[in-house]
């Protein structure tokens, strides 16, 4: 235990003085951890909750930015923050200026020290027992895991099994010892890594948890089934998905909302006002609750959906259908969040004013189901999955017909973007494993007023490069060209 409490002493004085090490990964504000009660306030800790952050939908075909001088002030364009700018018009290079911190990035590495404190120390500690320390450990695991499959796929170029074994990923920390040099690891051995910390952790996850924040075995299952299909070992995802949706496959039936004027809250049942749509801890729906990063993590009311995102929308929306998704969480040419009314004719704004869930939901796993299915298995079982989304999402809904595989895949993958539009770097992920498939790859074009900027497949520009802070204070790490 001294050499926590050292290390964690030593991780505060350093903070205080702004001394930086390789990573910028020292949290604040932790107490020293002695029992088991300490390590189990560090994984309560709220901080940890928020991960991932929504500004890398600058990158994608999802997002139109706004005008010049908007009407919507959160969206006038020279108003962004630039690096929202550098990344909407695909600039090379940096995207953050010299100093500037990356509110992604650094937080995540702040969060698995934290776990690596929990894992490497836990089953130390004289009190508790053997298996409530085990179960603390995996659920740390479990929480370093997470953080590393978002840091991979954000920074890295996406999983190929030609190249994983040679290509940059992300800095593996795998100790809390702030004095460790680390070294860029490649991304095979980051997923191994991932794939290691899940194998172990779920023979000692729980069945249940007092609150969806904490993980449980179908969050290992589903986990699991989001990493294989990052993968592409569809088999695989499929399995886990499955496994997962036989724990919990409750969704929640949009035909009961409705809209009010305001910000946070606007999401109500038709019945009843008062009663609001469930933030992501409230909801059924959640598997492993997480939220939105505090800073930059979400992107409420400052992009407008692109024409090429409304058109998806709109397709195979039988006659006289509603898609709740549309109506619900975006401003159709208007908007008022308390204020005068704020005019935008033909565009939809991204409004929802709700904390959405970040971790695992049900929905994603019908969907990673109905894509497995479509890619090695039953066309038939893909449509199922996600005429069971459907029908809780659209009023009007008629099931979906499809001759081919092929075509049951792409109604899936039109099924996913509907779903789960600026949530994280999902979309971002998504353009990255699909642009390697020549069916589904694409150029994406942003537009600003007479401005065009346009991004190809799998082009280097799609991956987010290393902080300014890590590259000032290791100038030798390698990065990628882009």
């Amino acid at each position: 235990m001294k050499k926590i409490f050292s290390l964690l002493f030593i991780v505060g004085v350093m903070l205080s003085t702004g001394c930086k090490k390789y990573l910028d990964i020292k949290p604040k504000g932790y107490t020293i951890p002695e029992f088991y009660e300490d390590y189990a306030k560090l994984l309560n800790n709220a901080s940890l909750y928020r991960v991932s952050s929504a500004y890398p939908n600058y990158l994608t075909d999802d997002v139109q930015a706004g005008e010049v001088k908007d009407p919507n002030k959160a969206a006038d364009y020279p108003l962004y923050a630039l690096f929202k700018r550098n990344m909407y018009e695909f600039k090379g290079g940096a995207i953050f200026e010299p100093g500037e911190s990356d509110r992604f990035y650094e937080p995540a590495y702040e969060h698995i020290y934290v776990y690596n404190t929990v894992i490497n120390n836990i089953e130390k500690v004289p009190d508790g027992s053997a298996a409530d320390k085990k179960q603390l450990k995996a659920e740390a695991q479990i929480g370093r895991a997470f953080e590393y499959l978002t840091l991979v796929n954000a920074y890295a170029e996406h999983y190929d099994p030609a190249t994983a074994t040679t290509a940059l990923g992300v800095p593996l920390v795998s100790s809390e010892d702030i004095n460790v040099k680390y070294k860029r690891n490649t991304i095979a051995e980051v997923y191994e890594f991932i794939k290691k910390d899940l194998d172990e952790a779920l023979p000692n996850l729980g069945n249940t948890a007092a609150h969806s924040f904490r993980p449980t075995k179908s969050v290992g299952y589903a986990f699991l089934s989001k990493m294989y299909l990052y993968m592409g070992k569809y088999d695989e995802a499929l399995k886990n998905a499955n496994e997962a949706l036989k724990l919990n496959n409750a969704l929640i039936d949009y035909s009961i909302y409705t809209n009010k004027k305001g910000t946070w809250g606007r999401v109500c049942t038709i019945a009843d006002q008062s009663v609001l749509f469930p933030d992501a801890d409230k909801s059924k729906e959640s598997v492993w609750t997480r939220l939105t990063a505090s800073s930059y993590g979400h992107v409420f009311a400052e992009v407008y959906a692109s024409t090429d995102l409304l058109d998806v929308y709109r397709k195979s929306i039988p006659a006289g259908a509603t898609d709740q998704r549309l109506k619900l969480f975006f401003c159709d040419g208007q908007a008022n969040f308390g204020a005068a009314m704020t005019l935008f004719p033909g565009r939809f704004l991204w409004a929802p004013y709700i904390e959405f869930n970040m971790g695992f939901s049900t929905p994603e796993l019908y969907l990673i189901a109905a894509e497995c299915e479509a890619r090695v298995g039953s066309k038939e079982l893909a449509l199922e999955h996600i005429d069971k989304l459907r029908n809780m999402r659209i009023v009007g809904n008629k099931p979906l017909v499809a001759s081919t595989n092929n075509e049951a895949l792409e109604l899936v993958l039109d099924e996913r973007r509907r779903e789960m539009p600026y949530m994280g770097i999902t979309r971002l992920v998504d353009l990255k494993r699909l642009n390697k498939d020549s069916r589904f790859a694409k150029t994406i074009t942003h537009k600003n007023g007479t401005q065009t900027y346009t991004l190809a497949p799998n082009d280097k520009r799609y991956i987010l490069p290393l902080p300014p802070k890590v590259l000032e204070y290791n100038p030798s790490i390698p990065v990628y060209e882009r």
